[in-house]
C-alpha cells in the first residue's frame, strides 16, 4: 500500500461513524505552515482570513501562536458572532448593507470595541447611521483603498477592482467624513494588492508571461 492510500484508509477509518460534509485537518502540517508565514512575516503581525480557515478551533490555535493578531472576517454577521465568542480584534473585510448586524453593533459595548467595519463611501456612513436602531457606540472604521494598476490612461486596469478610492485625495476626503461625523472612529486603511502578492511570476515554460508580470508588479509597485 502506497503512502496516500494508508493515509486515506487511516482518515476513512477515523471519521467512519460521522456523517458527511467534514474535514480533516494534518495539525503538524498546520502549526508548520503557521510557523513559517510568521518567518516570512518577518516581525510584521498576521491577520488571519477567517473565509479560508472555515473553523473556530483552528483560528484560536493560530492566534494562540506569536507573530498572528486578529481576524479578517468574511460578513458582518459572522464577525459579530465571532466577537460574541470571545476573539477580541475583528476586521470585516468587505461593506455591508447588513442593517440589523449594525443595530446589533452600535448597541453592545463589546462589539463596538471588537468589530472594525470596511466602508469605501460616504453613503455606506449613511446606511450605518440610519441602522443605529438607538445604539450610541462608536463604529471603528477601516477604509480600503483600490490599489489596482491603471495604465493608458486608465483604459487599461490590472489587479481587483474593490474599492472607488483609487487616489490618495478620494481617500483623504473620506477619512476627512468619517473624522466629522459624531459616533464613527476611523482606525485603519486597508490595501488589497492582489496582482502584486497573488499572481505567480515565475511560470513554468513560460519566460516571456512570466517577465511581463514582474514588470507589471515592479510598476504597480512604484505606483504604490
Amino acid at each position: 500500500m502506497t503512502a496516500r492510500a494508508a493515509d486515506r484508509a487511516r482518515y476513512d477509518r477515523a471519521t467512519a461513524a460521522y456523517d458527511a460534509p467534514l474535514a480533516l485537518v494534518d495539525l503538524a502540517a498546520f502549526d508548520a505552515n503557521a510557523a513559517d508565514l510568521v518567518r516570512r512575516a518577518n516581525g510584521k503581525p498576521i491577520r488571519v482570513a477567517s473565509k479560508s480557515v472555515r473553523c473556530r478551533a483552528l483560528l484560536e490555535r493560530v492566534l494562540a501562536r506569536d507573530g498572528f493578531r486578529g481576524i479578517m472576517s468574511f460578513t458582518l454577521a459572522e464577525s459579530l458572532w465571532l466577537a460574541r465568542s470571545g476573539f477580541e480584534d475583528v476586521l470585516l473585510a468587505y461593506p455591508s448593507a447588513d442593517r440589523a448586524g449594525y443595530a446589533e453593533l452600535a448597541a453592545d459595548p463589546k462589539l463596538a470595541a471588537t468589530v472594525t467595519v470596511m466602508v469605501d463611501d460616504v453613503a455606506q456612513l449613511d446606511l450605518i447611521e440610519a441602522s443605529r436602531a438607538g445604539g450610541r457606540e462608536v463604529v471603528r472604521v477601516c477604509l480600503e483603498l483600490d490599489t489596482s494598476l491603471r495604465l493608458l490612461g486608465g483604459r487599461v486596469r490590472v489587479g481587483a477592482r474593490r474599492s472607488p478610492l483609487h487616489s490618495p485625495a478620494r481617500l483623504a476626503e473620506l477619512a476627512r467624513s468619517v473624522a466629522r461625523r459624531p459616533g464613527f472612529e476611523l482606525v485603519g486603511l486597508m490595501g488589497y494588492e492582489g496582482h502584486v502578492a497573488g499572481v505567480g511570476d515565475a511560470l513554468a515554460g513560460r519566460p516571456v508571461r512570466s517577465r511581463a508580470i514582474r514588470l507589471m508588479q515592479a510598476a504597480a509597485r512604484r505606483e504604490l
